[in-house]
């Protein structure tokens, strides 16, 4: 047997397009070197001819034809009473090329051959799945889900490549299951067992960034930048924006018509609420901005200490707190400054911490919110000050609606 045909030790390399012809036949040829130089002591003489398309491989010797009893070196010269019994018209000078039979090996240097072929076939494969989501680190992936555990979601590529999704890196409010498709952010490739390991994300400020590019054209096209991304995932985000173009109004343009274009954005982050701020290099009003939807009165800023006194009016203090403290935290976040908030009326006069109404929307239906607030009712205290039959008579909603309202509010404040 002159030949081996290896195309089962190699088919799955052979399909895989990302590694390339010739990649294949030098692994091929190193592997088949080293059984030659275990055999020979050396692979000096020797060609080995892989044809990847077929899967064959041929090895040949290559020996120089030399006078009877001149030979000094067998592995590199043959006696010319040797080479005519192969071949009559040789002459001495020539060189005899001599096809080596696979079974001279023998059966487990051929198989031994495989495995190693094989293994090294791992590894390059390995390597270039490494390498391929190295240069996507901050992309978008659109993957199905293989696997739900309890620490973490497998996720399948369209290649069948396996991505992990930590629950850290999960929305709080994600619920996957098997067979739906997800999109991610590639946050960084991990080296485990010496296994590439793809970590995805959802929770990054690159997984909003890359939305906005996909649905904003004015930011995939350089017209418009984001500054800063801050992130309480699934609760609140802030985006600071600035446009290169005089007539584009950048937070416009990300909201869209009629909000067009950033509602995609919050059903994809689980109805996380995304303010949009208007960049600025006057820090009091990039400040202001960063506390929307609230409305400062005046500030009192400490520029090299990094610290800002804010007032405003009792009634927009929630708004500037937020409900659990996300929307100051976020604001400090973007800004890089501590705030710290005060109320514009007389020093001595208590009031009393409240809530906006809107910072439920992610427990409370939008409708139930909005006819609350057509009886005058838009914040928490606002509901609670007024009996369930008030409110029943008030508005056009039903007992047990207001009764799961009021619990909510109420919950809130007890975890206060």
């Amino acid at each position: 047997m002159a030949s081996i045909n290896l195309i089962e030790a190699f088919q799955e390399f052979r399909e895989d397009e990302n590694i390339d012809r010739s990649t294949l036949m030098k692994v091929v040829e190193d592997v088949f070197k080293t059984l030659l130089k275990k055999k020979y002591s050396s692979d000096d003489n020797f060609d080995v001819i892989v044809n990847a398309e077929k899967g064959d491989l041929e090895i040949f010797r290559r020996r120089m034809i030399v006078e009877d009893g001149e030979v000094e070196d067998p592995l590199a010269e043959v006696a010319y009473s040797e080479a005519v019994t192969i071949e009559p018209d040789f002459e001495v000078g020539e060189e005899l090329y001599e096809e080596v039979d696979m079974l001279d090996f023998g059966r487990r240097a051929i198989l031994a051959a495989k495995q190693t072929l094989a293994s090294r076939i791992g590894d390059l494969k390995k390597n270039v799945l490494m390498k391929k989501y190295e240069s996507r680190i901050g992309e978008i992936v659109s993957a199905e889900v293989y696997q739900v555990w309890k620490k973490e979601v497998l996720l399948m590529d369209e290649e069948n490549n396996e991505l992990i999704l930590p629950k850290s890196e999960q929305i709080p409010q994600d619920f996957f299951k098997k067979g739906e498709n997800v999109r991610a952010v590639i946050r960084r490739v991990d080296m485990k067992n010496n296994t590439p390991v793809i970590i995805l994300s959802r929770t990054s400020p690159e997984f909003l960034a890359k939305l906005l590019e996909i649905e904003v054209p004015e930011i995939y096209d350089g017209l418009i930048t984001i500054k800063k991304i801050v992130r309480e995932p699934g609760e609140r985000a802030k985006v600071a924006v600035e446009s290169f173009d005089d007539r584009i109004d950048p937070v416009g343009a990300c909201v869209g018509m009629k909000g067009s274009r950033i509602h995609g954005i919050v059903r994809e982050l689980k109805n996380e609420n995304i303010d949009i701020i208007n960049y600025t290099d006057n820090i009091q009003l990039y400040i202001q901005r960063s506390l929307t939807p609230a409305k400062i009165s005046f500030m009192e800023l400490d520029q090299d200490k990094k610290h800002v006194e804010v007032f405003l009016n009792s009634d927009q203090i929630s708004l500037a707190i937020g409900r659990k403290g996300v929307n100051i935290k976020l604001a400090c976040d973007l800004t890089g400054f501590n705030i710290d908030v005060f109320r514009e009326e007389e020093e001595g006069e208590e009031e009393e911490y409240d809530i906006d109404l809107q910072e439920f929307s992610d427990e409370i239906d939008q409708w139930v919110i909005d006819e609350f607030k057509r009886i005058g009712c838009d914040t928490a205290h606002s509901v609670l000050n007024l009996s369930p039959d008030e409110l029943e008579k008030r508005t056009d909603l039903e007992k047990e609606t207001i009764e799961d309202v009021r619990r909510v509010l109420q919950e809130e404040f007890e975890k206060e």
